[in-house]
């Protein structure tokens, strides 16, 4: 927990907090969210990545027009200022990158429904479309011509799935941040499932809503 969570719990004039700020506090959350959750997290809404490329648009603009100063105190802030902006690129790669990499995995899946489509951004939506329509292209060329033609379809499902999903049964870690009431699951000895509540501080509901912890 960083000292601008305790803010928000403590200080009313959180929100005073300069807009570029948060905006790197949602997006360091949502990338760690991102690559710690099993599935594909709902894209980010209310033009919220429009903003944070539009701030490093503004940024490279203006490392751009101080390279060349020779005088120390600007080379200084120029150094500053290039190291809050890879740190800026690096999580945005990152998180980008983690989502390509579950779309890769699952693009059926996630093409599957409306509902998993609605959690891609326009320009995922159109990567996965494209993405599948190769690797079903390739199939077919590679080997699927020679099956029976009620045999090459990727998507089937009668009598057992072919389209794999993530594994919500898989082990996340949770970043706690307020008082709430968790549903987790364990296992006895003898191997039966049971569940139980427990009342843990300060969990980031947001992050991690879509599976048990």
């Amino acid at each position: 927990m960083d000292i601008d969570d305790i803010l928000r719990e403590v200080d009313p004039t959180f929100h005073s907090v300069p807009l570029e700020k948060r905006d790197l506090q949602e997006l360091t959350r949502a990338w760690v969210a991102e690559r710690s959750a099993p599935e594909l997290l709902p894209w980010p809404s209310n033009g919220f990545f429009e903003r944070i490329n539009d701030n490093i648009k503004r940024q490279i603009e203006r490392v751009e027009d101080m390279t060349g100063d020779m005088d120390p105190k600007t080379n200084f802030a120029l150094i500053v200022i290039q190291t809050e902006l890879e740190r800026y690129r690096y999580l945005v790669r990152s998180y980008l990158r983690a989502r390509l990499a579950k779309i890769d995995r699952h693009a059926l899946h996630y093409l599957s429904t409306d509902e998993l489509r609605a959690r891609m951004s326009d320009v995922e939506l159109a990567y996965a479309t494209r993405h599948q329509a190769l690797l079903h292209n390739h199939y077919l060329s590679s080997f699927l011509s020679s099956f029976p033609p009620n045999l090459q379809n990727l998507n089937d499902s009668a009598g057992i799935n072919m389209v794999e999903a993530p594994d919500l049964d898989s082990a996340v870690f949770v970043r706690l941040l307020r008082d709430t009431l968790v549903t987790a699951k364990g296992v006895e000895d003898d191997n039966a499932v049971k569940g139980m509540e427990i009342s843990v501080a300060l969990i980031d509901v947001e992050s991690h809503d879509t599976h048990d912890p």
